[in-house]
This record gives structure tokens, C-alpha cells and sequence, in this order.
């Protein structure tokens, strides 16, 4: 067994493609630490199979256009299935239907077209539970979607200290943890506590949900620029 996990990783593969799920499944499989516990070509055949046996992570595809579609499903899976991670599948980077899956509860989107050292990398950092998609892509994802002119609820940070909105400013702005600690002057290892701490008390599950969090709070607005740190 890999170091990777204890245990596989099961993984759901959802597509209305079959040669998509197969392909995903051939890449999956062929890992130690990783088993596809089952294909569905909908969002209700997932939800139903996430009930029967929830898996760790679900590839979701947000673009199937019979029965449940992807961004419900998702909803519906994180919501009854609180340790399940969703990661869902979009053709295209920037695409609205993923914000919305990203909103629904995801934790982060591959391209059909990814690498497959990548896709492994994914599933492995969904488990882990955190944010699968990169800092400066998901700033750039979320920011496109603000600008229209859909209304939303504007969350209250009880609790959260000063320091830690801080922190929340600057993820919602794309930086990695790493940047944040050349930025703030803290360690590393004070970073990650003050994420762990954010994310305790905003109930927020990954990074991707922390990022939407900083917009809705109004805290940073699209185009907002922050001084990069010395060296970064």
C-alpha cells in the first residue's frame, strides 16, 4: 500500500460519457492508493450510490445534460454526505456552471482534457480535503462570476480575528499559504492555523468555499490588488 492513504481512496466517477469514465478509471485504478468504487452517468444514479456506500471523492461532471444534473447532485452530496469531497469535471476553465458547482459545495474542478499525473494528484488532494485548483485560476474563476449581477446573501464573520481576515483577504486574492506567510511575516505553520481556525469558525469546508466566503463578505472586490511580498 502507499504511503498516499491507510486505506484506497474510492472514488465515484460521474459522466454521462462512458469513455470518459473509463478513461478516468483506467488512470484511477492503476494507483495503489486509489480504487473507482463505481461509475454513474447521472446525478441521481450518483446520489444513490453515495447513499448506499459514500466514497471519499466523486469526479463530478457539471455538464450532463439527462435527469440530475451535475451542480445538484454536488448539492446534494455534500449536504447529506458531509466527508464526501466532490471535484467536478468541466470542459472549460472559466465556465459559470463551475462557480455554481463551487457554490453547491465542491472542492475544486479538472478539465476532461487533464493530465493524467494530474487527475491522480487531484483525487489525492480532494481527500485530503483541500482545494483542488489553483490559487491565481480560482481568484480569476470567482472574480468573473461577481461581476454579474446575481444577488447574494452576504455572510457575517462572527468570531473571525483580525489576523484572520487577514488571511482570508489575501487567499481570496490568490495567494498560496506560502505567500502568505512572506506577506504577513509569520511562519508557515502559523498560516495553516490560522486557515484551520477560519475555516472552524465560517463552517467553510476548503480553500475554493473560503475564496466565495472573502467575496460574499465584501472583504476584497473583483480587480482588487494586493502589494506582493518581497521576492514573490
Amino acid at each position: 500500500m502507499s504511503a498516499h492513504a491507510s486505506r484506497p481512496i474510492r472514488v465515484l466517477i460521474v459522466d454521462d460519457q462512458a469513455l470518459i469514465r473509463a478513461g478516468f478509471g483506467m488512470i484511477l485504478e492503476a494507483q495503489e492508493d486509489i480504487v473507482v468504487m463505481g461509475e454513474a452517468e447521472d446525478g441521481d444514479a450518483a446520489c444513490r450510490m453515495c447513499a448506499r456506500s459514500a466514497p471519499d471523492v466523486v469526479l463530478m461532471d457539471v455538464h450532463m445534460p439527462k435527469g440530475v444534473d451535475g451542480i445538484t447532485a454536488t448539492r446534494r452530496i455534500t449536504t447529506e454526505h458531509p466527508g464526501v469531497r466532490v471535484v467536478v469535471i468541466s470542459t472549460f476553465d472559466l465556465d459559470e456552471h463551475v462557480m455554481e458547482a463551487l457554490y453547491a459545495g465542491a472542492s475544486g474542478f479538472v478539465s476532461k482534457e487533464i493530465p493524467p499525473e494530474e487527475l491522480v494528484r487531484a483525487v489525492r488532494i480532494a481527500h485530503e480535503g483541500e482545494s483542488v485548483v489553483a490559487p491565481r485560476l480560482l481568484t480569476r474563476l470567482i472574480e468573473n462570476f461577481v461581476r454579474s449581477p446575481q444577488p447574494r446573501h452576504r455572510p457575517r464573520l462572527t468570531g473571525v480575528t483580525d489576523r484572520e481576515q487577514d488571511v482570508l483577504v489575501l487567499m481570496a486574492r490568490g495567494y498560496s499559504n506560502a505567500e502568505i506567510s512572506a506577506a504577513l511575516k509569520v511562519t508557515r505553520s502559523t498560516v495553516k492555523n490560522h486557515v484551520t481556525s477560519l475555516f472552524a469558525k465560517t463552517g467553510v469546508r476548503d480553500r475554493a468555499q473560503a475564496v466565495i466566503l472573502a467575496y460574499e463578505a465584501g472583504l476584497v472586490k473583483p480587480g482588487d490588488q494586493a502589494p506582493r511580498a518581497a521576492g514573490s
